[in-house]
């Protein structure tokens, strides 16, 4: 299976447990990697036989902006719904970054893959 990965997605929204979490917006960062067959667009050279990636970011931002998930687990799980649901993706791996939200590491991620079968 082809693979189209979009990594770096900027988000802030309401996550966490803690109350203090819950009173501001955090900033996360999302990556993801679509599974699909690549064959016909690879081809035809023409967008309409792919998937928009800005699509893809533009749907990704809005869920996560509006969200407000106490884990990041949850965030990835629903992420991953909705571009399974939205566009034509076999496999969705999401990665959330939650950044140092355990003092002494540099990140906290979580990864999940779904697929549409």
């Amino acid at each position: 299976m082809d693979r189209i990965g979009i990594e770096g997605i900027q988000v802030s929204c309401v996550i966490g447990t803690h109350e203090w979490e819950r009173k501001l917006k955090q900033k996360l960062t999302i990556d993801l990697v679509l599974e699909l067959d690549l064959s016909v667009v690879g081809e035809s050279d023409n967008l309409g036989d792919s998937i928009d990636y800005a699509a893809v970011v533009d749907a990704v931002t809005g869920l996560a902006i509006e969200s407000t998930f106490r884990l990041i687990e949850a965030l990835a799980e629903a992420i991953a719904a909705l571009i399974l649901m939205e566009f034509s993706i076999a496999t969705a791996e999401v990665t959330v970054n939650k950044g140092a939200a355990v003092p002494g590491t540099r990140n906290v991620s979580v990864s999940i893959r779904r697929s549409s079968n």
